[in-house]
C-alpha cells in the first residue's frame, strides 16, 4: 500500500510540481509565438547545471507536437568547453499565462515563469519554482541599465537575494 501511495505521489509530482514565488505574478495575455527565438542570459542565480557558463543563450522553438523545443547553450571557461542542454516547455494551463514547465529530465518538470516581459518582447525576466532560481534575458547580449534596475527591484519585492545574482560574460573570447 505505501509503494501505491509513493507512486501516485511521484506521478502527481511528475506533472505538477511546478510553481511560482509566493509573491509572483506571471504576466498575462503572454504570446508564445512572440517568445520563441533567440535570448541571451544577462543574469541568473549559480546553480549546477549552469555552474561557470558564459556566453548562454537559449533558443525557443515550436516543436510538432506543440510544445517548445529549450536549447540551451553555454561556454564554461573553466574547463575551457561548450556545454549543451536540449528540453522541452509547455504551458501550465492557459496559453496566454507566462506560466510554463521545462524539462531536462524525463518527466521532471520545474517552473519557469515569465514575470515580466516588455511590449516588443526583448527583455525578460524569468523566475523559477522558488527563491533559487531567477533569469534576466535579453535578444542581445546587453540589457538597459533602466530594465536591469527594474527587474532587480521586482525580484527583491519577491523575496530575492540578490547578493547571489551572477552576470553572465557575453563578451568573453571563448
Amino acid at each position: 500500500m505505501k509503494r501505491i501511495a509513493l507512486l501516485a505521489l511521484l506521478a502527481l509530482c511528475m506533472t505538477a510540481c511546478v510553481s511560482i514565488p509566493e509573491k509572483a505574478t506571471a504576466v498575462k495575455d503572454f504570446k508564445q509565438d512572440k517568445f520563441l527565438g533567440t535570448w541571451y542570459e544577462i543574469a541568473r542565480f549559480d546553480f549546477k547545471y549552469e555552474k561557470d557558463l558564459d556566453l548562454v543563450t537559449a533558443q525557443y522553438t515550436l516543436r510538432e507536437d506543440g510544445k517548445i523545443r529549450v536549447d540551451n547553450k553555454g561556454y564554461n571557461g573553466v574547463k575551457k568547453e561548450w556545454q549543451q542542454k536540449i528540453g522541452k516547455a509547455k504551458s501550465v494551463g492557459s496559453d496566454t499565462d507566462g506560466r510554463l514547465k521545462v524539462s531536462f529530465f524525463g518527466p521532471f518538470y520545474s517552473g519557469y515563469n515569465v514575470v515580466s516581459i516588455d511590449e516588443d518582447y526583448n527583455y525578460v525576466l524569468v523566475m523559477g519554482n522558488d527563491l533559487d532560481y531567477i533569469w534576466f534575458l535579453s535578444r542581445t547580449k546587453e540589457m538597459p541599465e533602466a530594465i536591469k534596475t527594474k527587474y532587480k527591484k521586482m525580484a527583491e519585492e519577491v523575496g530575492y537575494d540578490l547578493n547571489r545574482l551572477r552576470w553572465t560574460d557575453q563578451k568573453m573570447k571563448p
